[in-house]
């Protein structure tokens, strides 16, 4: 088995009078070909898993029931995502990359069985847990795969690949959701899609990916656990479980005042102060083990910590528009869920579009500022307009003012990871990824969390807010009489209007914290810019 050693210093053949790296894989051809729709298939599916439920809540909700708990369907995959992508970094910085990425995979694929056969809510939300979990892994595993699988110069064309994989993944998910919905299939195929793709790769992980050993074959598992941040791991996720608990359930089942809600958000705002403070120190850790890469974070040179937070910002960004676009064609149009979901269409192809294209753009140029600058305006002058929705307003002006905010987002949605790979030392640039991944993933929990509708509309009846976040009450709103109807539908889309003020926040806050930043040209790789 060939170690990672041997991959990152290939020997060199002489071709043409030049000296060039020899191929840092024995798979070749058809077979690598394969190998790379593998890999590739599982970011398809991580991404996918991200929006799907967008547009399938009333339908689990018809099945289910539980309403209460609906906003976990999205919430539970993004915290457990959020919560686990350090641990799995290190995970795969420790064990064999090969069986750590197919163990990750069978977590994926074991949680989208418990999601497809769910009886009951509760039974779902712990699917989604499993799948977030999984699915992280399952991108980290790829990021880890494909350096050590690829040359320096074909290098940036598979990662720009990933890229459009992801957005492909975030494309579709809602539609592919809307149409197992709409058909005979129903929406529990939206989960057993993921074992199909997996099953049908599964020969290619075994057989085809090679075992790569981040560390000298013969270590021992207690020495590779003891250079893991297990306190760490522990701390993090209780804070992120009790934090999003506590949020999420206030409001929706109990009380903002509950006892029960004050202490998990208590203990969720204390466990992420002890875990500041056991990073920080090093306590139960080393500096060089520790889960959170501190060492970037410093208030002296403060460039990285505007990029978490722009990150954290585009998540929102991204987040809202995907879960509330088709929730307002559904009320204002009595649209179907594939129907609702092909609405997303411009929001998310402006998205993907700007994503890459500025990824070109900078690592051709070498500017990133004006990415900030341009992405920030436009999202916050697009979340503006949506939200001045009404519901007679045209479906041109949705699609155009969503279009704003996905030309906005994708302008700066990757760009911190090219940045802070150019402004660090080589040594450091995994920590680099680790950190701009976590800010996304915490934006995109942030935005489902906090986007619930009963936070801005706490005066309408708590049946009424519910159906309206959940869309079990589009139907029952057109059967309405007609001046009941228009009330009723005014109250409904001008909450969800309100969701948008997260976009204008976000917006806001990226155009302040690029002032913070600096007019600079740096050497961006094509590789580090995908």
């Amino acid at each position: 088995m060939e170690s990672i050693d041997s991959i990152k210093s290939p020997r060199l053949i002489l071709l043409n009078g030049k000296d060039t790296p020899k191929s840092p894989r024995n798979v070749h051809g058809f077979l690598w070909v394969t190998v790379v729709l593998a890999i590739f298939s599982s970011t398809f599916l991580f991404a996918l898993d991200n929006t799907i439920v967008a547009n399938i809540q009333p339908a689990i909700i018809k099945s289910l029931n539980g309403v209460d708990k609906l906003a976990w369907s999205g919430v539970a995959f993004v915290m457990a995502s959020s919560a686990t992508v350090l641990t799995w970094l290190q995970i795969f910085n420790q064990f064999n990359i090969k069986w750590m990425y197919i163990f990750s995979i069978a977590v994926f694929m074991a949680g989208s069985a418990i999601c497809g056969a769910a009886q009951s809510m509760n039974m779902l939300i712990g699917g989604r847990v499993v799948c977030g979990v999984g699915g992280v892994g399952q991108y980290v595993g790829v990021m880890k795969f494909l350096p050590r699988l690829t040359s320096m110069q074909e290098r940036p064309m598979y990662i720009s690949a990933m890229s459009l994989t992801w957005g492909a993944g975030t494309v579709l998910g809602p539609i592919i959701g809307g149409a197992f919905t709409d058909s005979s299939a129903g929406w529990r195929w939206s989960f057993y899609i993921n074992l199909c793709v997996g099953g049908l790769f599964t020969p290619v992980y075994i057989f085809l990916l090679p075992s790569l050993h981040p560390q000298p074959v013969g270590t021992s598992v207690i020495e590779r656990l003891k250079r893991m941040d297990l306190v760490g791991s522990l701390v993090l996720m209780g804070a992120f479980a009790a934090g999003v608990i506590g949020v999420n359930f206030a409001g929706a089942m109990y009380p903002l005042n509950a006892p029960g809600i004050i202490v998990a958000l208590v203990l969720g705002g204390v466990l992420f102060i002890v875990f500041g403070i056991q990073q920080t120190f090093c306590i139960f850790t080393t500096e060089e083990s520790r889960l959170f890469p501190v060492e970037l974070v410093s208030w002296r040179k403060p460039l990285l910590i505007l990029f978490f937070i722009c990150g954290c910002c585009t998540g929102v960004c991204v987040t809202v528009p995907t879960y509330i676009i088709p929730l307002y064609f559904q009320f204002t149009a009595s649209d179907e869920s594939l129907q609702s979901g092909v609405r997303l269409l411009p929001f998310v192809c402006l998205l993907v579009f700007s994503c890459v294209g500025s990824g070109f753009l900078t690592s051709r140029l070498g500017y990133y500022i004006p990415w900030y600058i341009m992405g920030g305006a436009l999202c916050l002058i697009g979340s503006a307009l949506m939200y001045t929705i009404h519901p007679h307003s045209s479906a041109g002006a949705t699609y155009g003012y969503s279009a704003l905010i996905g030309l906005g987002a994708g302008m700066y949605l990757q760009l911190g990871h090219a940045v802070a790979q150019a402004k660090i030392k080589h040594e450091k640039i995994p920590a680099a990824v680790a950190f701009t991944t976590t800010a996304q993933l915490n934006g995109l929990t942030f935005a489902l969390v906090i986007h619930r509708i009963s936070w801005v509309l706490p005066h309408e009846a708590r049946s009424t807010i519910i159906d309206a976040i959940s869309g079990t009450g589009s139907t029952f709103v057109q059967d309405l009489d007609p001046a009941t109807k228009s009330r009723v539908l005014a109250a409904i889309v001008t909450a969800i209007d309100r969701t948008y003020i997260l976009c204008i926040v976000a917006g806001a806050i990226t155009l302040l914290a690029t002032f913070g930043m600096k007019w600079e040209r740096l050497f961006i790789t094509a590789t580090a810019a995908a």
